[in-house]
C-alpha cells in the first residue's frame, strides 16, 4: 500500500519471538482500540500524535513496524514518515491487528495508565 514495505502477521511474530531488540513496533490506533489490545511489546502512539513525534522516531535507527486495525492508517504512518526521514526503514503490518488476530496471534491488555495520557 502506498509502495510501502509490508509485513504479513507470521513474519512478525517470528521477528519478535527471536529478536524483538532488532525492530521498533508501533501501534498508530486510537487510545480507545488499543484498549481493546495491542501486539506486546508495540510503543503506542496514535495517528494524531505522529506528525508531533516524527523527530523523535527519527533518532532509532532500527526498522519500525507500524500497524493498525486493518493497515490502512498505519501505511498512511509510515509513508509520512518515510518522506521525512530516508536514512531508516518503515513497515506496514499488513492487514492490521485484525489479521494478527485471525491468525490466531495473541494480544495484550496495554497498562490504562499508559493510555490515559495520549487524548491530546
Amino acid at each position: 500500500m502506498f509502495g510501502i514495505p509490508e509485513i504479513v502477521s507470521h513474519e512478525l511474530a517470528k521477528i519478535l519471538a527471536e529478536a524483538p531488540d532488532s525492530i521498533q513496533l508501533v501501534d498508530v490506533r486510537s487510545p480507545q482500540e488499543m484498549a481493546q489490545g495491542v501486539i506486546q511489546g508495540a510503543d503506542m502512539l496514535p495517528l494524531h500524535l505522529v506528525p508531533l513525534k516524527a523527530d523523535e522516531l527519527s533518532g532509532d535507527h532500527r526498522p519500525m513496524i507500524i500497524y493498525c486495525r486493518s493497515g490502512a492508517r498505519s501505511a498512511q504512518a509510515c509513508a509520512f514518515l518515510a518522506a521525512r526521514s530516508g536514512d531508516r526503514q518503515y513497515i506496514n503490518l499488513r492487514g492490521g491487528i485484525m489479521d494478527w488476530v485471525r491468525q490466531g496471534l495473541l494480544v495484550s491488555q496495554p497498562p490504562a495508565n499508559t493510555l490515559a495520557g495520549m487524548a491530546g
